[in-house]
């Protein structure tokens, strides 16, 4: 049986499009846990100017896909409330504050406040601050601050931004939203790695080869030009979900299974983390854009709607990792995510070294690869060795498999739910800590660097490929390939 958290969230962007198809259906799906029941209260502010009875229908209308009993609905709708605001106006915290505190007599919840910014990532500071100068925390209970992705846009500017978050909260009540981190196959890692002796024993050098890590997609940038050419792959998917499931991978095994031990041995892999100068970001790390494909639907980046004729961003990325561990001396970590690629498709591939013995015959042993497939449906692969059926003593591979049934999908948290979740329970295993942050931005600034002062190639690829071939080329240096062809 749950228990009952008691807690009153402030949801910055109130009538934004994450709060309308994310945020409220997963509070919903709380709701009917029982993970929420008579002592919790939702307050939703923005500059759009709604009533408490407008901001309660489009509450209504958010969770419709998700609502079984309309009265039970009702009952949680009740909990809303709503006041416009400007973040930046000091004066405009008083008519929130008086909001806040007025829906916590309501609903009698004695402190423990979650502020929620779904707002554009400039507004965190200023936030942060006016909640704590003009009064808007609990004195009693907790106040926690959650906060979406990009966490700055360089190291530098994180810095920054950690300084103002600093100067009202401290790190521990600062959860900063990776949703890769609560997709169920990424949680996964953890009970596969520490949960089984057979791969606890064999989660190293002297076993395994290489591991990898994809994030493909089939779309092209679509219309987000203005933003991605900013960004591209490298910040738009290595420097956050890419190394965030990398630390999962790479951290040594904690103490406890607590949020403060997992926290320290990521942060014992990420403090780790070889950071690359100009010849090793050449020698380690390719970049691409794509071309046009079979299909005429395929333009090539440089024709896309609002991309600069001359752009050099990569809509590719493909490199190794290193880290300086004796745990994984001399093992290298790839990465890489793209557009326009073959097939679409989030996974990790554990690739262990072929075994020695020698059975004397044609065909020897090849290596193992463990395969966690995080999207578009969860799975576990397992690739063996095992005997051929023939005369001969040959081995041959096997797949052992799992998929996530439908049944089990259906009763998966979505990953805001369970963050949301967390954070009510002030669980911070699976939110970005500061240090693994400033880590992440000092390796992928190293390699931004070199690509803004244009020192490395720019390849191209075939839309509808797996990327250019000096990805493959990379891998091959080290007599590797990479598992997942598309």
């Amino acid at each position: 049986m749950v228990s009952e958290i008691k807690t009153l969230v402030t949801f910055f962007g109130g009538t934004g499009d994450l709060a309308k198809r994310k945020l409220y259906p997963s509070v919903f799906n709380l709701y009917k846990k029982g993970y929420l029941q008579k002592h919790f209260a939702i307050v939703g502010t923005a500059r759009q100017a709604l009533n408490d009875d407008e901001f309660k229908q489009l509450v209504r209308d958010s969770i419709k896909d998700f609502t079984d009993d309309q009265a039970q609905a009702e009952a949680f709708i009740e909990h809303f409330s709503y006041r416009a605001h400007d973040v930046t106006d000091a004066a405009s915290y008083a008519v929130l504050k008086e909001a806040i505190e007025k829906a916590a007599d309501k609903f009698d919840i004695d402190g423990n406040r979650i502020f929620y910014m779904s707002v554009a990532p400039r507004f965190f500071g200023t936030i942060a601050k006016y909640l704590k100068s003009e009064g808007l925390l609990a004195d009693t209970g907790y106040n926690r601050l959650m906060i979406e992705k990009p966490f700055g846009t360089s190291y530098d500017t994180a810095a920054e931004l950690q300084n103002d978050l600093e100067n009202a909260f401290d790190d521990n009540q600062l959860f900063r939203i990776d949703h890769y981190l609560g997709k169920e196959m990424v949680q996964n890692i953890a009970a596969l790695r520490f949960g089984n002796p057979i791969f606890d024993a064999a989660w190293n050098k002297d076993y395994i080869k290489n591991v990898q890590v994809t994030l493909s997609e089939v779309l092209g940038v679509e219309e987000r030009a203005g933003y991605y050419d900013t960004a591209g792959a490298l910040l738009d998917m290595i420097q956050n979900h890419t190394m965030q499931i990398v630390g999962w991978l790479a951290m040594e095994k904690p103490e406890s299974f607590t949020d403060k031990d997992i926290r320290a041995a990521k942060n014992a892999a990420f403090n780790a983390l070889k950071i690359y100068d100009e010849a090793e970001v050449n020698k380690y790390f390719v970049r691409a854009q794509y071309g046009a494909g079979d299909s005429a639907d395929f333009k090539p980046y440089l024709e896309e709607l609002d991309v600069p004729a001359d752009s050099k961003n990569n809509t590719f990325i493909a490199g190794e990792l290193q880290f300086d561990l004796p745990r994984w001396e001399g093992v290298p970590f790839y990465v890489r995510s793209g557009k326009r690629l073959t097939a679409k498709q989030t996974r990790v591939d554990i690739v262990f070294k072929a075994g020695t013995f020698n059975f004397g015959s044609e065909q020897e042993a090849q290596e193992a690869v463990l395969s966690i497939i995080i999207d578009p449906k969860g799975a576990i692969e397992l690739k063996l060795n095992a005997k051929s059926v023939e005369d001969a003593f040959n081995t041959r591979t096997i797949d052992l498999g799992w998929t996530v049934s439908d049944e089990d999908k259906k009763n998966t948290p979505e990953p805001y739910e369970r963050m949301i979740h967390d954070t009510m329970n002030g669980d911070g295993s699976n939110f970005a800590d500061w240090n693994g942050v400033s880590i992440a931005w000092k390796f992928v600034d190293a390699i931004s660097a070199v690509y803004t002062a244009n020192k490395a190639p720019l390849e191209t690829y075939k839309s509808g490929s797996m990327g250019p071939e000096a990805s493959d080329k990379l891998l091959a240096a080290n007599g590797d390939t990479w598992v997942f062809e598309g």
